[in-house]
């Protein structure tokens, strides 16, 4: 084949892949999330089950529209942030009634699930696509259906939004007092400051530089630190 003919193919697939990217489009998502989660991150899982038609067009969106290697970062988080979110809600539903997402058998672990094809379980999601973008903040906006998972935000990330969204999303979490307990002299953090250390230790810091940014109150040298137990209960 001509040269000239590769090198003008390749731009070709090159601008629609990043046209495609940029009109990627979670409205189906956001409409169903605006009627059925409340602005404090309730959710009505049993509306979620009369939309269900709905969230199954999603699903198959997110399915027939993966990520490809040249969308940019903020293209990624939002399409990852979404579809994490959109079936955890699908494994709740297909398992209502229930008190506690753990009452499901390996319920991160199952893969329930396929994206284009190849199955996938929340944790392939959480673990080796999500924390590998090294995005601290993403703790902050993934919702495990529980009361003391941050809550779930009842708008469509995108890639416009996922940046600024992120940072409020995380500050809400931190300042949250039913989630976080920050005084001059006492420290009770929620556990996901435990699970995912690793993943707050940015630019030399470490978890509490992390929250520091975020608080109100500010961490001193010395408090008395201890983590929040944790409430699994569904978040309806």
């Amino acid at each position: 084949m001509n040269p000239l003919k590769v090198i003008a193919t390749a731009l070709v697939l090159f601008i629609t892949q990043q046209q495609h990217a940029q009109n990627l489009d979670h409205a189906i998502w956001d409409q169903i999330l605006l009627i059925n989660v409340s602005d404090q991150g309730k959710v009505n899982y049993k509306g979620f089950m009369q939309d269900s038609a709905q969230l199954y067009r999603y699903f198959a969106y997110l399915s027939d529209n993966p990520p490809a290697e040249n969308w940019s970062k903020e293209e990624k988080l939002a399409y990852w942030i979404n579809a994490y979110n959109a079936y955890t809600i699908k494994l709740i539903i297909d398992n209502y009634p229930l008190k506690s997402i753990k009452d499901i058998k390996d319920p991160w672990d199952r893969q329930f699930f396929k994206i284009n094809g190849v199955p996938h379980s929340l944790n392939d999601l959480e673990h080796k696509i999500l924390r590998k973008l090294n995005e601290p903040r993403i703790h902050f906006a993934i919702n495990c259906a529980s009361f003391s998972c941050p809550i779930v935000w009842n708008r469509a990330f995108t890639a416009r939004n996922v940046d600024q969204t992120l940072e409020t999303q995380t500050k809400n979490f931190i300042n949250d007092p039913a989630r976080n307990t920050i005084t001059s002299n006492v420290v009770s953090v929620s556990k996901i400051f435990s699970w995912f250390k690793k993943d707050f230790k940015v630019n030399g810091g470490d978890v509490k530089d992390f929250i520091n940014r975020y608080s109100e109150v500010k961490i001193d040298k010395q408090p008395k630190k201890g983590y929040k137990d944790y409430n699994w209960s569904l978040n309806e």
